[in-house]
């Protein structure tokens, strides 16, 4: 019974150690709520380090935590972050010539399709505007009044 209960205790405690949220100085909330947002956990890909429960998204909460008692700036968390983890680590990644397919590839591909499909309806036009000559309007005709018959 001794056993059970101190196993319960145990289990308990991690737990609550597991659940405790990272507390922050009231000038710092707003700033550490944002960022947390903005940092996306790299085990969990999906999620923003505010939101996983990740091993690795605590010690990143409390290493924002400690950057802003430093007095880092956000952007010098976020650079931190990103040259350290790379900038998967970014939720709205960095327009730079890296991040460029990224940023501009779907409007790139938007006006190659709209493009093609402009070429494509134009050449139709073209043909369905084809007049006939008179030999093969003759043929025509004399398709159709065969067909009355």
């Amino acid at each position: 019974m001794r056993i059970i209960c101190s196993v319960l205790i145990g289990c308990l405690s991690v737990s609550i150690v597991i659940a405790e949220p990272v507390t922050v100085a009231p000038q710092y909330e707003e700033r550490y709520h944002s960022l947390l947002n903005e940092l996306r956990c790299l085990v969990c890909q999906n999620q923003t380090i505010a939101e996983s429960d990740a091993d690795l998204a605590k010690d990143l909460r409390v290493e924002v935590k400690k950057m802003l008692e430093e007095g880092a700036t956000d952007s010098d968390i976020i650079d931190f972050m990103a040259n350290r983890y790379g900038d998967f680590v970014l939720y709205k990644p960095l327009v730079k010539p890296k991040t460029y397919l990224l940023w501009f590839g779907p409007f790139a591909f938007l006006a190659v399709v709209v493009f093609i499909l402009f070429v494509i309806v134009k050449k139709q036009k073209k043909t369905n505007n084809a007049q006939l000559s008179t030999e093969e309007q003759a043929q025509l005709n004399s398709i159709l009044d065969q067909t009355k018959e």
